[in-house]
């Protein structure tokens, strides 16, 4: 397997009391290796319900599921307050089974590469939101794993912060190309890292709309080739333009 497939997948969550909620049907998704697939739907359309399904944390109920091993950042960072940032990013490693002094001695290139060099001993507290964010990236990357299931991951940064990250997140897949399947509530966001851009209807979600992002990197979200992909994404969510 060489990326990821999703065919007609059904996701269905039953309470104590019987009650169904379905948050996927007939959903289907392809990312080809080494591609970034962007994800854009209503909330509660099943998006990151997609992205556990493909990480193996959960079963479809229908359908199927095949994707090289992916490794989960979730929104948050979860950064562990009491550790220094580079054991933070090491964790992944000792995860698995990777010796602390050891773990640490592989981390630490990684922030020269990422822009976190000097900060390898902050604490979380003392990074800005954007750091602590390329902290949890580096963290992800350590894993190992071929495919990246990023949920919303620059969505509790503030405006500046989240542009400068999506700038700063298309030159690190560059540097260290993987396998992304991408959620966002961003359609532009979607658009100016993605390769593809996949639109689900609201729950029970499925893929609706499906664009290609023929354009070259870096690309800016003033670009008119952006704002009409942007647009095309917006009509397909029944949005206003």
């Amino acid at each position: 397997m060489d990326g990821v497939r999703v065919d007609g997948v059904e996701r269905v969550f039953r309470g104590r009391r019987g009650d169904e909620v379905v948050a996927l049907r007939g959903m289907d998704l392809r990312a080809a290796q080494g591609e970034i697939v962007a994800v854009v739907g209503a909330s509660g359309c099943g998006k990151s319900t997609l992205l556990e399904l493909i990480c193996g944390l959960q079963e479809p109920d229908a359908g199927s599921v095949q994707a090289d091993p992916a490794v989960l950042m979730p929104q948050r960072d979860l950064l562990l307050p009491w550790a220094s940032a580079l054991d933070n990013a090491a964790l992944a490693l000792r995860v698995r089974g990777v010796p602390a002094a050891a773990a640490r001695a592989q981390a630490r290139p990684w922030f020269e590469r990422f822009g976190l060099a000097g900060f390898e001993h902050a604490r979380p507290r003392a990074l800005s939101g954007g750091m602590r964010q390329r902290v949890a990236f580096v963290r992800t990357l350590l894993a190992g794993k071929p495919v990246l299931a990023l949920d919303e991951p620059f969505a509790a940064l503030d405006a500046l912060t989240r542009q400068e990250m999506q700038a700063w997140l298309s030159h690190a897949l560059i540097a260290e190309p993987r396998t992304v399947v991408l959620v966002t509530h961003d359609v532009e966001e979607a658009v100016v890292l993605g390769d593809r851009v996949v639109v689900m209807s609201p729950r029970p979600g499925r893929a609706v709309a499906e664009l290609d992002v023929a354009l070259p990197r870096p690309r800016h979200r003033t670009d008119a080739a952006v704002v009409a992909l942007r647009e095309r994404a917006l009509e397909a969510l029944g949005a206003p333009a």
